[in-house]
């Protein structure tokens, strides 16, 4: 008997309930939880001051040059500049992370990163040691350090490039880096003889003669590698201004050559 009274009890206080949301439905599902909601900014801040003590800046005599929103949603996207060098850090709205790397969008997996253009014209190859023919179509400017490793595989490079192609030449600018304290001597050398065989000699780790002439193209080519933001080398400007920075293997050089940019890409 108490078993059936408490379950018709169960069941009328259920039927009320279910009444009372039906004609009550405007008042429940009214509340909305307080919360953020399209400017992030509203809810989030980060100065430049906060993100500078937070990565403790001044233990690495480091300096927070700007703050911004990322690209992905929940991170402040943070440049810092430490000596010559600027570094690119992610914070998380919470402050409790700090996240290293890149993000790539999606629709760029797959494709060729994007080229920083300089101006070719800017560039004299009238002292330039040159491989391949003055006559050919396509003239790519290579900025070299004679005890550059990777500057000594992207020749390899070259060489098989120039077998099969007689329309392309190469226009190397020597380049020394003050990391390779033998180098600035070698690239005068090599300028002073216009010798690529000479160049290759030092890519071999040979001796060199010393300079025999006076010459002021070594330093008006690091020079004109600031101007063009050439930090390293090898550095390869294509014939339509395209900077590629460091090594690439000669399948993707020949693919970047025969693939200009268009100018709706300027």
């Amino acid at each position: 008997m108490m078993k059936s009274y408490i379950s018709k009890l169960l069941v009328l206080l259920f039927a009320v309930f279910t009444i009372s949301l039906v004609f009550d439905a405007p008042s429940v599902f009214a509340f909305q939880p307080e919360g953020c909601s399209g400017d992030c900014t509203a809810c989030h801040t980060l100065t430049k001051e906060e993100a500078g003590k937070l990565l403790h800046t001044d233990k690495f005599r480091a300096v927070v040059k700007d703050v911004r929103l990322s690209a992905v949603k929940g991170l402040w996207e943070v440049d810092v500049e430490q000596g010559d060098k600027r570094l690119r850090l992610y914070i998380d709205f919470a402050k409790q992370y700090l996240v290293e790397g890149r993000f790539i969008p999606l629709d760029k997996v797959g494709k060729g990163p994007d080229l920083k253009t300089v101006d070719v014209t800017k560039i004299p190859l009238d002292r330039a040691i040159l491989f391949g023919s003055k006559k050919a179509k396509h003239k790519v400017v290579i900025f070299d350090d004679p005890d550059c490793t990777y500057c000594k595989k992207l020749h390899m490079e070259i060489k098989r490039i120039l077998k099969e192609r007689n329309d392309i030449a190469f226009y190397i600018k020597l380049y020394p880096l003050p990391t390779h304290p033998e180098a600035y001597d070698k690239a005068t050398s090599i300028v002073c003889s216009g010798s690529g065989s000479m160049l290759e000699d030092a890519f071999d780790g040979k001796d060199l003669p010393k300079p025999n002439c006076e010459t002021d193209e070594v330093d008006n080519n690091l020079k004109l590698g600031k101007e063009l933001g050439i930090g390293g080398t090898p550095a390869t400007v294509l014939p339509d201004g395209r900077l590629i920075p460091g090594y690439v293997p000669a399948q993707v050089l020949l693919e970047l050559i025969d693939s200009p940019k268009s100018e709706s890409e300027d």
